[in-house]
């Protein structure tokens, strides 16, 4: 069974995904990152593959891809990076990142290396959902990968079910048009459209992110989907301390605040 599926069955709901961009704030930060989240308590960790044009993420993810790639991150180094991850990371993994430089990798190279290293899922925002079905959804399960797929509030209804249809692990519901982190607290907008996609019953677990960034936001989330994912208020985090002992307490200030 995939991490991801034996997550939600084992934790059920009010599951936290923590976003961090790999190879900040220094080069070799990523794996160190990723043990403190996993001791800490979160349930997915998501790691981000700098990108140059980082269009759907706000300045502090920019920011720190800028930082990254500064530093020296690549591909080729993230995998190096992820060697010695399964020794010291039990919770589901994914690699969020931009089409582009996965296929400058190589597409197979690069799940066949996730598979290597034990990387569960990935997040390509910008691979269009026809070219997933047609060129790729094959290459994902040969090598045991799953592929999650974001909607957002201007999704149709049509759509969505479609990606229902095509998903496994979970589906990652943005909660607003806006870049990440641009908003902080959970609007009556939102709620609307957290209301929305509960409604339609879908098949899949949910995540809801962008703008999660303490208890309050997170248990609302909670309300309407099966966890949520934080990614800007990390970032800020580690780019202030990225002690192990920082990070455990920012997730038990998420998660378990009393």
């Amino acid at each position: 069974m995939n991490r991801i599926d034996q997550a939600f069955k084992e934790k059920g709901n009010q599951l936290l995904n923590v976003y961090f961009t790999a190879g900040y704030p220094a080069l070799e930060d990523t794996l160190p990152i990723a043990k403190a989240l996993n001791d800490g308590g979160v349930d997915l960790i998501e790691i981000g593959l700098p990108f140059s044009d980082p269009v759907a993420d706000g300045p502090t993810i920019q920011e720190s891809s800028t930082q990254a790639l500064a530093n020296g991150m690549t591909i080729s180094r993230l995998f190096e990076q992820l060697q010695d991850l399964r020794p010291q990371v039990d919770v589901p993994v994914l690699l969020m990142g931009y089409i582009n430089p996965v296929l400058q990798y190589g597409f197979e190279r690069f799940c066949a290396r996730c598979q290597e290293v034990g990387v569960d899922g990935l997040i390509l925002p910008d691979l269009p959902m026809y070219e997933y079905e047609e060129l790729y959804k094959d290459v994902l399960e040969k090598y045991g990968l799953y592929n999650v797929f974001l909607i957002t509030p201007q999704t149709s209804d049509e759509r969505i079910r479609k990606i229902d249809e095509l998903s496994k692990g979970f589906i990652y519901m943005v909660s607003s048009a806006s870049t990440t982190g641009a908003k902080s607290g959970i609007t009556n907008e939102q709620i609307a459209y957290f209301e929305r996609i509960k409604s339609l019953q879908l098949a899949n677990k949910r995540l809801i992110g962008f703008g999660i960034s303490n208890n309050e936001s997170f248990e609302k989330a909670c309300e309407f989907a099966d966890g949520a994912i934080v990614g800007s208020a990390f970032i800020k985090q580690i780019a202030n301390d990225s002690s192990a002992a920082a990070i455990q307490s920012f997730v038990k200030n998420i998660k378990h605040p009393k």
